[in-house]
């Protein structure tokens, strides 16, 4: 009964620090650029906000627009079932899914989004949408390729068992084969959570992406939108973080105390990760669009880098 507890404490946990991160990274971001910036409490504040708020629907909708909301917000709730977010060994429920399997399920959320710029009518939701899929046409087989290093690396695709090998191997956690892949996963969790230079955060921006897709979106249902959002930077972070650059800090046994320890370990192994994140993302020059393939390239050469070293091991 403790593991099934704390499997709902993983998924809880994501649920309830997401927008605290958020908050975080927006308040760094600020500092950086010498500004006071919004406290780190704001997403919860705007939550509560919108979820207050009326919901207004476009007349040109379908049902795709009610749907894609709820689909997106449960795909990230599933995701915590899979990955290791307290502990360093497998829950009841994680063995349903490997990686991809994760993996799989993070785009399935984000495909809904997509379907619903589109279906919206806006202009704006399709220009995002569009430039949404010229992203993944990149990203996605750098994914799929990083995930074949790791397959590789670890001989084994369950988050589990990277994260152990790579506790009890020092010598591999400093191998090239393991350092092109956090390079390369570095580069897609910019792509992924709207960091890379040709993105915008924003909604008041003509370049933004992740934000057209959803302009037409109010109320309860923005809420859902915009907490999957973080619910998703969350679990990217998780999975960078716990399997991949930090896999120190697990609770090994479960108990209570062990889970708290875990949830603090989380939030430095984050804050280390996203100081980098906000610094490469203020300090670099905004990009045109069609400069979106560069770091993805370079992701894709990193990951394949990392193939090639782990065959000549």
């Amino acid at each position: 009964m403790a593991d099934y507890v704390l499997q709902v404490c993983q998924v809880l946990a994501v649920l309830a620090f997401a927008p605290l991160l958020q908050g975080v990274i927006h308040t760094l971001e600020e500092k950086v650029q010498r500004s006071q910036g919004p406290s780190i409490f704001q997403p919860y504040r705007d939550l509560w906000k919108l979820f207050r708020k009326e919901t207004v629907i476009p007349r040109t909708a379908s049902w795709i627009f009610w749907v894609a909301p709820i689909v997106a917000f449960t795909c990230m709730l599933t995701v915590p079932i899979l990955i290791p977010v307290l502990t360093d060994y497998p829950l009841p429920y994680s063995d349903m899914g490997d990686i991809l399997g994760g993996g799989l399920i993070l785009t399935l959320g984000s495909f809904m989004i997509l379907l619903a710029g589109l279906d919206s009518g806006s202009s704006y939701g399709g220009i995002g949408s569009s430039r949404a899929t010229m992203i993944a046409i990149l990203s996605e087989p750098t994914l799929i390729v990083v995930f074949v290093g790791i397959t590789l690396l670890a001989r084994s695709m369950i988050p589990f068992v990277v994260n152990h090998l790579l506790v009890a191997t020092p010598a591999l956690y400093w191998s090239p084969s393991h350092l092109f892949l956090v390079a390369a996963f570095f580069v897609l969790i910019l792509a992924e959570t709207d960091r890379l230079p040709i993105h915008s955060s924003t909604h008041i921006e003509v370049y933004m992406i992740e934000e057209a897709r959803i302009l037409e979106y109010s109320g309860p249902l923005l809420a859902l939108l915009k907490w999957a959002s973080m619910m998703k930077q969350f679990i990217l972070y998780t999975i960078f973080s716990n399997v991949l650059l930090l896999p120190w800090g697990l609770s090994h046994l479960g108990s209570p105390l062990g889970a708290l320890g875990a949830i603090g370990a989380d939030l430095l192994k984050f804050l280390v990760v996203l100081i980098v994140v906000v610094v490469v993302e203020t300090t670099q020059s905004r990009l045109r669009f069609y400069r979106y393939q560069e770091p993805l390239a370079a992701s894709f050469l990193l990951a394949i880098l990392s193939i090639i070293s782990s065959q000549l091991r």
